[in-house]
């Protein structure tokens, strides 16, 4: 096993057949935290973003929250329901961008799929982000360096991730129940202490908001419509990542679609209960959050907090209240949210690369993403998703109001289209079936889906009109040039599959074939190539060298002549000293002359058994390879050569794969007998 092999081991595990794919499909109680952690995460920072967004209008809007969050819930259970009948109805995992191929056509799928790309991508950059920055919220000494810790939090996730997704989600599992069991706890302890009387107010509460210009007089009119509307959109990142359980369908045990829809059912009443639940308490206990606390936040005697304040998430602030003189349920709940903002990012990494790989299939992104690696995840799309998500995280320094600007687009997006295509996929099935019971479930399933199309519109149009001059734009720039590239991909395999298709004339032999074997000196290297060469039985064979060293290709001349070898040595000449433009100049000469014989280039090549010997070898050769694939009719052929130090590797490695027995049944490392050596015996030597 080499040192690659064994370091894969020892992170990844070890590798899994094909035919142990079935074992790592997912029973529900996983599911649920494999697939939504991302939405179930999102409770931790969207009401942040309502509760940001108002104060841009102060105190007063702040009564605006609750009402916000009941309208998100009706969008989150729209949403729900109508993705429980996508999964029901479209299992290979291809989710929206299935629904949207099969009944809009592929540019519609091929948009969906942009949109998605796109989301997940964002998904891992602000549920990383925000857990860096809960996690400076309960260690100060993180504070500065939320963006580092974010990069090295997604390199973890990738790693688990390439482990396996039923490796990742049992790993990831206690901690999203403990999240889950953390937020609903408090949210009961709180509502208990309020109700008792006994529920202390948030640390921030003495403090005042200072309105933005034009909300000093008052809250009214298109300025407080439009700020509404903003809170609402902002607040909407609760629904990301309920479409990344449609891409998940084949991870599910059988029956796979009714285990997906149960899994759609529990996540969106846990979603809204926290959510809403959190927004309550927020308001209870008259929390203060702010855009640029460092000037809208105002002590009582009318100072601003300054720049040293630092901005305890919402979750944290209702926390600390709750468990008021209990300092160990605090820690609890600010450690499991900061967790599950990290694992959140896992349906992500779920999602992203199983999309990856029907994209690939369907030659719309690069092939590699198709294949699955030795623990039967899609390797390439995690490794390529984790990539981006730390040049995301690195470009807007893990800013989490910054990043959620970009985010929602993708995912109504992606929502609307898709429910645009089940109402027409419930549409066709109609025009066939004549089973009452089934047109009734069908037309059922259609004004669900109706309804879901309804409300993900109105919503994208909101997210559209109040998020683009924030830097929506950036989302919706990469969607397009993401969906220009598929495009330009997809084209280019076309192209080449068009290309590469056998015809018959493609069945006949070259009239010649003329061989030419590269030659510095005479060397050992050199004359195995000769002789290669010679046992292909060209028509015609030689051997070319290049005079850069008069006294170098004198000696060579000499050795030749001295060698007796039959075949002809031919010597281009080069006034610069070059080596590679001659010999390229003298094979097209050939190709003129004779375009239909097949050259063939034998290049003498060494094996090296050392990384740094390959820095001091092979240049030439290398470089010449790379100018001769370029031209057409030719054949590059490297013949090598092992030096002593590959063999001491080869060596080395059958060693290391000698079985254990191997010398008490006489078999010694290396191929050798254990049988006793006649010439040692017969001298008397041991």
């Amino acid at each position: 096993m080499s040192v690659t092999d064994a370091g894969k081991r020892i992170m990844l595990g070890r590798k899994l057949r094909s035919a142990q794919l079935g074992e790592t499909l997912l029973s529900k109680r996983i599911a649920l935290p494999v697939f939504a952690s991302d939405p179930l995460s999102s409770v931790a920072y969207s009401p942040d973003e309502i509760f940001i967004m108002l104060s841009i209008a102060g105190l007063t809007a702040y009564s605006y929250s609750w009402k916000i969050g009941l309208v998100i819930a009706v969008v989150m259970l729209a949403v729900i329901a109508s993705y429980r009948q996508n999964v029901q109805a479209y299992q290979s995992g291809g989710g929206d961008y299935e629904v949207a191929s099969t009944n809009l056509g592929p540019r519609f799928g091929l948009g969906v799929a942009s949109a998605l790309m796109v989301d997940y991508i964002l998904t891992v950059a602000v549920s990383i982000s925000s857990a860096a920055q809960y996690a400076a919220t309960v260690v100060p000494a993180v504070q500065g360096h939320q963006a580092s810790l974010a990069a090295g939090a997604t390199v973890f996730l990738m790693a688990m991730n390439l482990r396996g997704v039923r490796e990742s989600g049992t790993a990831f599992a206690v901690p999203a129940y403990a999240f889950m069991v953390a937020i609903v706890g408090m949210a009961l302890v709180g509502f208990v202490r309020y109700w008792l009387g006994d529920l202390p107010l948030a640390d921030t509460a003495q403090l005042q908001i200072l309105p933005e210009e034009g909300f000093v007089d008052e809250f009214g009119g298109a300025a407080a419509a439009f700020l509404l509307l903003r809170a609402f959109a902002s607040g909407c990142a609760t629904l990301t990542g309920v479409e990344a359980i449609s891409n998940g369908v084949p991870a599910f045990r059988a029956p796979k679609g009714r285990n997906a829809a149960t899994t759609l059912a529990v996540l969106g009443a846990l979603a809204v209960t926290m959510a809403l639940s959190i927004i309550t308490l927020a308001n209870v206990i008259d929390v203060r959050v702010a855009e640029d606390p460092a000037i809208q936040l105002v002590r009582p005697n009318g100072d601003p907090v300054g720049s040293g304040f630092h901005q305890d998430p919402v979750v944290t602030q209702i926390a600390a209240s709750v468990f008021n003189g209990f300092d160990l349920g605090f820690y609890l709940v600010a450690a499991a949210t900061g967790v599950i903002l990290v694992l959140a990012a896992n349906t992500a990494f779920n999602g992203f690369p199983v999309l990856g790989s029907i994209l690939a299939h369907d030659d719309y992104m690069p092939r590699l993403l198709r294949t699955r690696g030795d623990r039967l995840a899609y390797s390439n799309g995690i490794l390529a998703l984790a990539a981006l998500a730390i040049a995301l995280i690195w470009a807007f320094d893990a800013e989490v109001t910054r990043l959620i600007q970009l985010y929602i687009v993708g995912v109504f997006v992606s929502f609307t289209i898709s429910q645009t295509g089940m109402v027409r996929h419930w549409t066709r099935h109609l025009r066939t079936e004549i089973d009452p019971a089934q047109r009734r479930r069908m037309i059922r399933s259609r004004l669900i889906n109706a309804f879901g199309l309804s409300v993900t519109g109105s919503v994208l149009v909101v997210v559209l009109l109040t998020k683009f001059t924030e830097g929506a734009w950036i989302s919706i720039l990469a969607m397009g040039l993401l969906y220009l590239l598929m495009r330009g991909i997809n084209t280019h395999y076309q192209r080449v599959e068009a290309e590469l298709e056998a015809d018959p004339g493609d069945h006949g032999l070259p009239s010649r074939v003329h061989a030419i074997v590269l030659v510095s000196r005479l060397h050992k290297p050199a004359i195995r190539a000769l002789s290669y060469a010679r046992a292909s039985r060209a028509n015609v064979t030689e051997a070319l060298t290049v005079d850069v060293d008069p006294e170098a290709t004198q000696r060579l001349l000499t050795d030749w002549n001295a060698s007796d070898i039959p075949v002809p040595l031919r010597i281009l000449s080069s006034p610069y000293r070059e080596t590679i433009r001659p010999i390229v100049a003298y094979i097209r000469s050939i190709r003129r002359e004779s375009p239909r014989d097949v050259i063939t280039v034998y290049i003498p090549e060494y094996v090296v058994g050392h990384w740094w010997e390959r820095l001091l070898h092979n240049q030439t050769a290398l470089r010449l390879k790379a100018r001769l694939l370029f031209t057409p009719g030719l054949m590059v052929t490297s013949v090598p050569y092992q030096l002593q130090s590959s063999k001491i590797a080869a060596r080395r490695a059958e060693q290391m794969q000698s079985a254990p027995g191997d010398l008490r049944r006489g078999h010694l490392p290396g191929g050798r007998s254990g049988a006793p050596n006649m010439s040692d015996a017969d001298s008397g030597r041991p």
